[in-house]
C-alpha cells in the first residue's frame, strides 16, 4: 500500500509544519479499507535503492514520493522516476492532492541542467517531467518545462520526452512556449469530471483545461496528447462517458483511468472502489470513441509505463 507523509520531511521536529495547512481546520473524513485488488509492492529493494540515490545526488524532487504514488517500488526498481520541476511547494490546494502546498521558493536555475545529467545516467529511453502549479510565475513555469526538455536532449539525445503540465491558466502565451519546444508526448490531467471541479479542484476550469489540449494539437498535430482521470470521487458513470467524448471533441490521443486513493483524512474521501471488470469497460468504451490507447486499471497513473505507452501510441499512429 502507499506510503503518505503529512509532515515536512526536511525540517527537525521543532520546525515541522503541515504539508496542508489549508486543511487543517477541515473535519477528518472516513478511511475506507481497501479492496484486495489494490495491493503493490513495497519500496526497499536494492534497484530502488540505486535510483534514490541517483535522485538525491542531483537534489531532485519526484512525483512519486510527493505525491505518494502506489507504484513507486515497481517504478523505481526499474529506474523510471518522474521528476517534478519548480519545487515540492505547489499554489493550488486540490482536495486529492498529497503535494505540499504553500508559498514556493524561487526557481532554481540549475535544475534543468541537474534533470539532464540524472535522465542520463538513470539510462532512460522515455522520462515524464511533471511539475507543481506555479502561479506565482508571470508564464506558469513555461520557460522552465522548455529549459528542462532542451537540457535533457542535450544530455541524452536518444530519451523521448513527456511533460504532464499544469493548465497555465491566464497564463497568455505560456502553451505556445512549451509545444514550441516539441515534447514528444503532451499530457495534462483532466482529473475528475465536470460537475467535481468546484471541490476537487476548485483553482482550475475544466473546458478551459479541454481548450488546452485542443490548442496543443492545433499548433502541432504531430505531438501526441494525453489526460487522465481518477474515478472513486463520486462521478457517474455517463459523466465519465461525457468526459470521453470531451476528449475526442479536442482530438486528445491517450486516456489514462485510475483509482482515486484518499492521502489523509483531510483529503476528499473515497466515494467507492471501482472494479477492474468496470475499468476493463471503462477501457473498451473509450477504444470505441476513438481514442488510439487507453490504460485503465485501479492502479493506472498518468506516467506508470510511459515509455512502453509511448511504444505503442507510435505503433498506433504508423
Amino acid at each position: 500500500m502507499a506510503v503518505v507523509f503529512d509532515i515536512d520531511r526536511d525540517r527537525k521536529p521543532a520546525d515541522r509544519k503541515p504539508r496542508h495547512p489549508e486543511k487543517a481546520h477541515r473535519p477528518d473524513q472516513p478511511l475506507l479499507r481497501k479492496p484486495d485488488w489494490i495491493r503493490v509492492k513495497a519500496p526497499g529493494s536494492a534497484l530502488w535503492g540505486a535510483t534514490s540515490k541517483i535522485v538525491k545526488k542531483h537534489g531532485l524532487v519526484t512525483v512519486c514520493e510527493e505525491a505518494g504514488c502506489p507504484n513507486v517500488g515497481e517504478c523505481w526498481e526499474k529506474k523510471h522516476a518522474t521528476f517534478m520541476i519548480m519545487g515540492d511547494t505547489c499554489t493550488r490546494a486540490c482536495a486529492f492532492c498529497n503535494v505540499k502546498t504553500g508559498m514556493p521558493a524561487p526557481l532554481d536555475r540549475d535544475e534543468p541542467q541537474k534533470i539532464g545529467m540524472a535522465v542520463a545516467e538513470l539510462g532512460l529511453d522515455h522520462v515524464v517531467i511533471t511539475s507543481v502549479d506555479r502561479d506565482d510565475l508571470a508564464d506558469g513555469g513555461a520557460s522552465h518545462f522548455v529549459e528542462t526538455i532542451q537540457a535533457i536532449r542535450r544530455a541524452a539525445r536518444e530519451t523521448t520526452v513527456e511533460i504532464l503540465t499544469p493548465d497555465f491558466l491566464r497564463k497568455a502565451g505560456a502553451l505556445e512556449t512549451v509545444v514550441a519546444a516539441r515534447p514528444d508526448v503532451f499530457n495534462h490531467n483532466l482529473e475528475t469530471v465536470a460537475s467535481k471541479y468546484l471541490r476537487v479542484r476548485p483553482g482550475a476550469r475544466y473546458f478551459h483545461s479541454i481548450r488546452l489540449l485542443q490548442r496543443v494539437k492545433e499548433i502541432d498535430a504531430s505531438i501526441f496528447t494525453k489526460s487522465g482521470i481518477m474515478v472513486g470521487l463520486g462521478e457517474s458513470r455517463d459523466e465519465v462517458l461525457q468526459l470521453m467524448d470531451d476528449l475526442r471533441s479536442a482530438d486528445v490521443d491517450f486516456l489514462t483511468i485510475g483509482q482515486y486513493l484518499q492521502p489523509s483524512r483531510k483529503h476528499h474521501p473515497v466515494v467507492s472502489f471501482v472494479t477492474p471488470d468496470e475499468f476493463k469497460a471503462y477501457e473498451t468504451i473509450a477504444l470505441t470513441k476513438g481514442f488510439a490507447l487507453v490504460s485503465a486499471s485501479p492502479l493506472t497513473r498518468s506516467s506508470h509505463h510511459a515509455g512502453e505507452d509511448f511504444a505503442r501510441l507510435k505503433a498506433a499512429r504508423s
